[in-house]
């Protein structure tokens, strides 16, 4: 076992997170998640209350336990919660210590000269030190707000889908959503039942057919194994396209909401489009993604000036032992999704296992 006790440190105790402790248990490390909030679901608990998977239940896994079920179905946030907390249960039975409330502020790397590795702080001063770490904190906690013209100045009530909940956080008879990814209409759709709602992007929606020839799209995907292919080397991932189960493209056609190209500024309580109409607007939703959540690596020199992870495939090309999960399209289309990051989780503890045997600090 490690010389160090644990062999490997988790910051986030989300998908990702959980997935790495089931890889690292079964490469013979002794893991440890950190959790900042006080349940290991990671993210999934604050997300919007109608949200429902993409992918259906059966696959919709983590390594080594199913989702159980109905395999067709297509869970709800909290379905999802409750597996993350039983996976949750299942990892901590085979030895994985999981630390609710847990916050990292910070790490260091530790000197070789005085064994090498990581030093990680706590917000409450404790620290913990490991030969490895894997940063899987996901970016819920980091939305990107993009620079709109007006939005700082805008008189009405402004909302990342970070912190949407239901129709009720957007109170007003006008609300513009700004985005076309899944969370975006699907959002747009809910809205629509309580007040004139606008989508508004620089690119037109992409539908995509949920179930195209009678079969779910991840049935083609586990068929042809597209989402697993190598194919995520940009910087900036492109926009997902959005899933349609009959219901999305229709409502737009029949004018349940609409969409427009991005408008040219906010002014008061106004928005002013780029044919040069103006109208009055209640609120924003901005729909707008969200940037890796790596605060804590700043002072390590591990990230790019933009804050993104310096890695190759989730492992870190600026320091040996570090490893980083559930970045989009951190090695294929599925990196970020329940369905994925087991692979990826298996790419990099298998790294970073090699680098722990090759200093003589693991033996399994």
């Amino acid at each position: 076992m490690a010389s160090l006790t644990p062999s490997l440190l988790i910051v986030g105790g989300g998908q990702s997170g959980l997935a790495a402790a089931h890889a690292a248990l079964q490469a013979g490390l002794r893991p440890l998640i950190l959790e900042a909030s006080a349940r290991p679901a990671g993210s999934w608990p604050h997300y919007y209350d109608s949200l429902r998977l993409f992918s259906p239940a059966r696959y919709s896994s983590l390594p080594g336990m199913p989702f159980g079920g109905d395999g067709g179905r297509y869970p709800h946030r909290d379905e999802v919660v409750a597996y993350l907390e039983r996976y949750a249960d299942a990892l901590a039975r085979r030895g994985a210590e999981i630390r609710t409330g847990a916050l990292v502020s910070a790490v260091e790397a530790i000197d070789a000269a005085d064994g090498g590795g990581f030093s990680v702080r706590l917000d409450g001063g404790e620290t913990l030190d490991a030969p490895a770490l894997i940063a899987a904190s996901g970016s819920f906690a980091h939305p990107h707000r993009p620079a709109l013209p007006g939005l700082e100045t805008f008189a009405g009530t402004v909302l990342h889908a970070a912190d949407y909940r239901s129709p009720a956080s957007l109170p007003g008879e006008h609300v513009v959503v700004v985005g076309v990814g899944n969370s975006a209409i699907q959002i747009a759709y809910e809205l629509a039942d309580h007040a004139r709602v606008t989508l508004a992007s620089r690119v037109p929606i992409r539908f995509v057919p949920q179930c195209p020839l009678g079969r779910d799209l991840h049935f083609w995907f586990r068929l042809t194994g597209l989402d697993r292919l190598p194919l995520a080397r940009a910087e900036s991932p492109p926009a997902s396209p959005v899933l349609d189960d009959g219901r999305y493209r229709q409502a737009l056609r029949r004018g349940r909401y609409e969409r427009r190209a991005m408008f040219t500024r906010l002014d008061g309580d106004h928005v002013e489009w780029a044919d040069g109409r103006r109208e009055r607007l209640d609120a924003v939703l901005l729909a707008t993604g969200y940037r890796p959540s790596l605060d804590y690596l700043a002072n390590l020199g591990a990230l790019t000036e933009g804050g993104r992870p310096r890695q190759r495939e989730g492992v870190s090309v600026t320091h040996a032992g570090l490893g980083h999960l559930g970045l989009e399209w951190q090695r294929t289309p599925s990196s970020n999704t329940l369905r994925g990051v087991g692979a990826d989780a298996r790419h990099v503890v298998g790294n970073l296992a090699r680098h722990l045997r090759n200093r003589g600090r693991v033996r399994v």
